[in-house]
């Protein structure tokens, strides 16, 4: 499925990508992410509201990711060279709500290995501007993890993330984010003349600079004058990036135009 016109193009990093890991460590931090989502879960109700999703229970949650997991592990499977329907695969949903935090647990061994058997560099259908395997090993981390802090947040506890996941995470959101825009058209208007988003991670030192043009967005990992800035642990920065954490919230220390980052987290939003 195309994403569509020279949005294809935008979101480009200007610089080599410095944080990408090797394809067998995404695989590891995924059976990871999955074994400590579904034990979470075990201890929620189902019928819990997930703040962080509207209109989802807890059960939504894990019936959406073990779905996407096991989609995934068709598509790896096959190689497939065009998106598969979801609702043409056999799911084998749980009979009631209580057991899909053990359902989802279960899917995460044919996910693991599907993705380790796959060749990363083989060629097929993917959303994001890496066609490959190998950006489903990444791309399946990072889902998984949010997903697990929507979780905990249903759950009421204070979530975290792994410094490096995080790092990470805001490279494959950035790389992606265009991409999106077939799914989520909210991401082509993420324009503007020039004004310059920066975040800079206080535990790892790392920084991003977003710049708004006339035909999109482009990034890099540079340091300078910023329309906004925002300064927070790299865990708090992901999470503020697919809003699960309030730009309100104490982790941040904000400096310049809100309004920029407002627009670009209300334009973002996947």
């Amino acid at each position: 499925m195309s994403t569509g016109g020279r949005w294809q193009d935008q979101g480009a990093n200007t610089e080599p990508d410095r944080h990408r890991w090797p394809h067998g460590r995404y695989c590891d931090a995924v059976a990871a992410e999955i074994a400590r989502f579904a034990a979470l879960a075990s201890d929620v109700d189902p019928s819990t509201p997930v703040p962080s999703c509207p209109d989802w229970t807890v059960a939504d949650l894990l019936e959406h990711t073990g779905a996407v997991h096991r989609w995934v592990t068709e598509m790896v499977g096959r190689l497939a060279a065009q998106r598969l329907l979801r609702a043409d695969l056999d799911l084998g949903l749980p009979d009631e709500p209580a057991g899909l935090a053990a359902w989802l647990g279960a899917g995460a061994g044919p996910l693991v290995a599907t993705l380790r058997a796959g060749d990363p560099d083989a060629p097929m259908w993917a959303w994001g501007a890496d066609r490959h395997v190998r950006f489903w090993s990444r791309r399946m981390l990072h889902e998984t993890t949010v997903h697990r802090v929507d979780g905990e947040l249903a759950a009421g506890t204070d979530p975290t993330v792994d410094a490096a996941v995080a790092v990470d995470g805001i490279d494959e959101l950035l790389e992606n984010l265009a991409c999106a825009a077939y799914f989520r058209p909210d991401v082509r208007e993420l324009r503007g003349d020039g004004e310059r988003l920066a975040l800079r991670a206080t535990d790892t030192g790392d920084a991003w600079s977003i710049v708004l043009d006339a035909d999109g967005y482009r990034w890099d990992h540079s340091v300078g004058d910023a329309t906004v800035e925002v300064v927070a642990p790299a865990g708090a920065l992901l999470l503020l990036l697919y809003r699960r954490r309030d730009p309100g919230d104490d982790r941040f220390r904000r400096r310049g135009d809100d309004a920029l980052l407002d627009r670009w987290l209300e334009r973002s939003a996947l």
